[in-house]
C-alpha cells in the first residue's frame, strides 16, 4: 500500500505525463488517499481532464477537484454565444436527441435539462459541450426514465461484471432498487472502482448508481 508521499509523487507525475494539461500551474496534496487539486487552468475540459488522469493512479481513494477555470482572452465569451455553441454541438452529436435537451447558460456555467433513454446519451451530451470555449462548468442535469424491472437491471449488471476483464466480479455486490444502483463490496484500485459504476450505468434503466464500493488496503 502506497503512503502519502508515494501517492502524490506519482500523480504529479501522472499530470507530468499528460500534455493536455499543464501539470505546472496545478497544486496536488494527498492525505489519506484523498487527493485534493488546487490551481487554475484555462478551460473546462483541462480541469475534467487533471481529474480523469489522477483517476488512473494506482491507491487513490478520492479526489476533491478544486481548481479553478479562469478564461485568457479570446476564451472570453458571453452566455448567449455559450448557448448557440452548445445547442449546435447538441444537433451534430449523433447519440444524443437534441430536441430532448434544454441549455440554460449562467455566467459561463451550462446546465442541461431533459429526460433521456440512456444513460449513454446523457454522458455524450455532456461530452458535447464540456469543451466548448467560454464554458466554466457544467451542471448535468439530465434524467434517466426507468426502462427495466430491479430484477433485469440486476442480472443484466452481474453477467457485464462477470465478462468484464477489469473488474472481480466476486467482489462486487448489487442491489436495484426503482431504477436506483447501489454498488458494494471492495476493489484493488480506484480506475476499478470506476469500471464498476460506468458498467452499472450502461445497463437499460439504471438512473442512479450509489458507489460505495471501497479500495482495499
Amino acid at each position: 500500500m502506497k503512503n502519502d508521499t508515494d501517492l502524490l509523487r506519482d500523480v504529479l507525475d501522472e499530470l507530468e505525463w499528460e500534455p493536455s494539461v499543464d501539470a505546472a500551474e496545478i497544486g496536488v496534496t494527498v492525505r489519506d488517499g484523498v487527493v485534493t487539486l488546487t490551481g487554475a487552468v484555462k478551460s473546462y475540459a483541462e480541469k475534467m481532464t487533471a481529474e480523469r488522469v489522477t483517476k488512473r493512479v494506482v491507491g487513490v481513494k478520492a479526489i476533491a477537484n478544486d481548481i479553478e477555470v479562469r478564461l485568457r482572452g479570446t476564451a472570453e465569451r458571453n452566455d448567449s454565444d455559450i448557448a448557440r455553441a452548445a445547442v449546435d454541438a447538441l444537433k451534430w452529436k449523433t447519440l444524443v436527441p437534441d430536441d430532448r435537451i434544454k441549455v440554460l447558460v449562467t455566467k459561463g456555467w451550462v446546465t442541461l435539462e431533459g429526460d433521456l433513454d440512456w444513460q449513454y446519451q446523457r454522458d455524450a451530451a455532456f461530452e458535447a459541450v464540456h469543451h466548448l470555449v467560454g464554458v466554466k462548468g457544467v451542471n448535468n442535469l439530465l434524467a434517466v426514465k426507468p426502462r427495466a424491472s430491479a430484477t433485469e437491471v440486476k442480472s443484466r449488471i452481474e453477467a457485464a461484471f462477470r465478462r468484464s476483464a477489469e473488474l472481480d466480479a466476486q467482489k462486487v455486490r448489487v442491489e436495484t432498487r426503482d431504477g436506483k444502483v447501489t454498488l458494494r463490496g471492495e476493489v484493488q484500485s480506484w480506475s476499478e472502482r470506476q469500471e464498476a459504476e460506468r458498467t452499472a450505468w450502461s445497463a437499460p434503466g439504471v438512473t442512479e448508481v450509489e458507489n460505495l464500493i471501497a479500495i482495499g488496503r
